[in-house]
């Protein structure tokens, strides 16, 4: 008998190789699903190109069935499937809102309707969009305190506002949702909760796509908001083109891939040139390989490094006053330009306050100098790296004895930051080597 030679490297590697790679699972033979492609279907909705499936890399999302040609139409979805302030006015819920002053906004008549529709649930018209929305968000409005400490300074203030601004929409609106007793039976209090409308307002902020509309007299401020169900499980990938908009001749909303996709591959769309930071806030995840990506520094750790220099608050001053305290950024190619205009000025006398001018207009300083902003950015660099680690070493704990939901949020925070630490490794070698 032959004896079975071992397998050797080269499958090995094969193997390994055919493990990393995506895999996907349809979703479309699943009721929830089903229902939902019934529903858009009696709205005229016909989709031959994609189906639900849930892949190992980004979750649920859409698959090719076919090749799509670049320039090709991925996906037409008709006015009437749609989930717009219109649909919500035409509804049972409209002449509440007209009879109410002061106007509401069109973001909060589309909260107000989804809280009210997934309350109705399974009654509700809309119940089998209802049923395939996330029922919970990683967007920062939903992080516990602890774990909003472990995000970047500037993203915990963006955290924080977004928080502040979903309380704002909820306690500010109290009269208004009293006005909508009618509608429901329960006291209007346990229904429009806090958190029923924070979830209702990620749904919007996380899946609405740009559609304007002619101003309505019920309304108040600008309505560039639409719901597309089934099209919102397009996921985003920041490499990828598309064309998007609502197409007035055939009244649907369209979107054309503008590079292709391979059969059985999944479709992405582009939701714009964003990096992690921004995509966590508005969207609750972060992208990988995201060639958008940059680690940004603050006023406070330019203090702390600077904290020697006794002329330091005028000169914060006078940057503030030029507006160049924001977006103080270094990314894999080393720091920006804005961050390198600030060092320059830092590292000037007050005698030399022409010359802080100058280097707002882009001059470079004597080589001494220069040698020393390098050195002070390598520094800046590093204490950001020290923040860094510990965050990571924070969340490695807390992973360990946090409940699922938390720990969702902090593995979109870890994933922040580890792509924090590869982006400074990078700066750090080319500050080393300049």
């Amino acid at each position: 008998m032959k004896k079975r030679r071992r397998p050797g490297r080269v499958a090995r590697k094969r193997r390994r190789k055919c493990g990393m790679r995506v895999q996907s699972v349809s979703l479309c033979h699943q009721a929830s699903y089903v229902r939902l492609i019934r529903f858009l279907k009696q709205r005229g909705f016909a989709s031959t190109i994609l189906l639900p499936a849930q892949f190992t890399d980004t979750g649920r999302g859409l698959q090719t069935l076919k090749t799509v040609k670049p320039g090709q139409l991925l996906i037409s979805l008709p006015q009437a499937c749609l989930l717009t302030t219109t649909t919500v006015l035409n509804s049972y819920l409209g002449p509440l809102i007209k009879g109410w002053m002061p106007h509401p906004s069109p973001l909060l008549v589309l909260c107000v309707f989804l809280v009210l529709e997934r309350h109705r649930v399974p009654l509700s018209e809309w119940y089998p969009y209802i049923d395939v929305l996330p029922t919970t968000y990683t967007c920062p409005v939903y992080f516990a305190d602890d774990v909003i400490a472990l995000l970047p300074k500037v993203v915990q203030r963006h955290a924080l506002e977004q928080r502040a601004s979903v309380q704002e929409l909820h306690s500010s609106n109290q009269d208004f949702f009293r006005w909508l007793q009618p509608l429901v039976i329960e006291p209007v209090e346990e229904v429009f909760t806090y958190e029923a409308l924070r979830w209702a307002w990620c749904t919007v902020n996380t899946r609405s796509v740009f559609m304007a509309h002619s101003p309505s007299q019920f309304l108040s401020g600008q309505d560039v908001c639409a719901l597309a169900p089934f099209l919102d499980l397009l996921n985003h990938r920041p490499d990828v083109q598309v064309s998007a908009n609502f197409n007035s001749d055939t009244r649907c909303y369209e979107i054309h891939s503008v590079s292709g996709i391979d059969r059985y591959q999944q479709a992405f769309i582009n939701y714009g040139s964003h990096d992690n930071q921004r995509l966590l806030v508005e969207y609750g995840f972060v992208a990988t390989n995201n060639p958008h990506s940059v680690v940004y520094l603050d006023k406070d750790i330019l203090c702390k490094v600077l904290q020697g220099d006794s002329n330091l608050q005028q000169k914060i001053k006078f940057l503030s006053q030029n507006e160049l305290l924001s977006n103080l950024t270094l990314s894999s190619e080393g720091p920006g330009w804005r961050l390198q205009t600030v060092v320059r000025v830092l590292s000037l006398p007050q005698t030399q306050f022409g010359l802080w001018k100058a280097v707002l207009l882009g001059q470079r300083l004597c080589e001494e100098k220069e040698r020393w902003c390098t050195q002070t950015i390598r520094t800046l660099c590093v204490h950001r790296l020290q923040d860094t680690d510990t965050a990571l070493e924070k969340i490695s704990k807390l992973q360990q004895q946090c409940d699922a939901s938390v720990t969702e949020q902090l593995d979109v925070v870890m994933a922040l930051r580890q792509e924090e630490r590869i982006i400074l490794g990078k700066c750090l070698e080319i500050l080393t080597d300049s």
